[in-house]
């Protein structure tokens, strides 16, 4: 799969963001890449608050490294691996064991150095005058999961 489109403003993300959050299950993995400011902190932001309410508070994982939330059917893990040196750290974040049963959101994924899951959804976001592109691929499966999602 691959496909893209613009999203323009904050409120075009956050209607992404939640098209996708309503497709996620537990077990999922979504690697987010792009240069910083592109929307990949904005667009984990919107994905959680899509599955656990507006009024909840999403720090950015930059200094954390992690953050959990206990959604009322998965356990959501959103991840910034940007400071990370070496893709071994990642088994020390025990992002491992949250791979097959969480939700996990991961910026700065290109620190996997390709050890991210095999059939995990890749958005790359893109800053540009028109609005952030964002350019999805994975497997097939996704096209059939989230493809109204980039209509």
């Amino acid at each position: 799969m691959f496909r893209s489109r613009v999203l323009p403003d904050l409120t075009a993300t956050e209607a992404f963001a939640a098209c996708i959050s309503a497709r996620l299950m537990a077990g999922d993995t979504v690697l987010l890449s792009g240069e910083i400011g592109a929307g990949k902190t904005s667009f984990a932001r919107a994905v959680i608050r899509a599955r656990m309410g507006a009024e909840i508070d999403v720090p950015s994982p930059t200094y954390t490294l992690v953050q959990t939330y206990a959604a009322r059917d998965v356990e959501i893990w959103h991840a910034d691996l940007y400071r990370l040196g070496d893709p071994d750290e990642v088994a020390e974040l025990g992002l491992d064991a949250a791979l097959g049963s969480a939700i996990c959101l991961i910026e700065w994924s290109d620190r996997l150095q390709g050890a991210g899951p095999a059939g995990a959804l890749s958005l790359s976001f893109d800053a540009g005058a028109e609005g952030h592109r964002v350019t999805a691929t994975g497997p097939e499966v996704w096209d059939s999961r989230i493809g109204a999602c980039l209509d």
